[in-house]
């Protein structure tokens, strides 16, 4: 960030990452993640940077969905039971940079992904409690690797399995990620970390943005869009993580 435009730029597209993604409940640390690599932050300030911003964002998603009564216990719990653990775990791991940024690409490219998915599936199955916990260890441990909430890995889980509707995916990705996202900060914290200059600005566009996006229609047309726009943005940046 080395001029004070680029530092307003890069506020201004936190706040909007962060208002989309506490729209559908996710905190939008894949979203952080794009952004930072777009403008070629290092890698050091990455996992902890986006995971804090994740923890901001979800806590007010999940408030937003426990107040208009969408939230179920029974499509998390069998998730987190492994995934917190899981999630400690991952960011205990210090990987090379490389190899970093070829996992965070492919987690942007699922993110994208999970973007441009339809928004109509039906659920119509019960939930497979030995599939989750298993399912649910996966997303932890690659959650606190990569520094994410795991909600770009659970959300499309549910939907694809039939499992749960978008709204009741949202509604339990939110509390998901915001528990992975503690546990793997604490990972991360018990190794030691360091943080940019610029975090507390962000964390303050990720609130405003948070706090609007929690307010705001899923299912508007303009919200469709800005998906599409942002599935581009984080398809760019997993390329530009693989090349440079």
């Amino acid at each position: 960030m080395p001029t004070d435009f680029a530092l307003v730029i890069f506020i201004v597209l936190v706040g909007m990452v962060a208002a989309l993604y506490s729209s559908v409940g996710h905190g939008g640390a894949s979203g952080y993640l794009a952004i930072m690599a777009l403008f070629g932050e290092s890698a050091l300030f990455m996992r902890p940077s986006a995971l804090i911003l994740n923890i901001l964002v979800s806590s007010l998603a999940t408030i937003a969905f426990a107040k208009a009564g969408q939230f179920r216990w029974r499509l998390l719990w069998p998730f987190i039971v492994t995934s917190v653990a899981f999630a400690f775990w991952g960011g205990t791991f210090t990987i090379d940079e490389m190899a970093f940024k070829i996992i965070v690409a492919f987690t942007l490219l699922l993110a994208a992904a999970r973007l441009f998915m339809p928004q109509h599936a039906r659920a119509n199955k019960p939930i497979a409690i030995l599939d989750a916990l298993a399912c649910g260890a996966a997303i932890g441990f690659l959650s606190g690797l990569v520094g994410v909430g795991g909600g770009i890995f659970l959300t499309p889980l549910l939907i694809l399995c039939a499992w749960a509707t978008p709204r009741e995916a949202a509604a339990v990705s939110a509390p998901f990620i915001l528990l992975n996202s503690l546990a793997a900060l604490g990972g991360i914290m018990s190794q030691g970390a360091q943080f940019p200059s610029w975090l507390w600005w962000a964390c303050a566009a990720a609130i405003v943005g948070g706090w609007f996006g929690s307010k705001w229609s899923a299912s508007s047309a303009s919200q469709t869009m800005l998906r599409i726009l942002l599935g581009i943005i984080l398809l760019i940046a997993a390329v530009k993580f693989v090349a440079v």
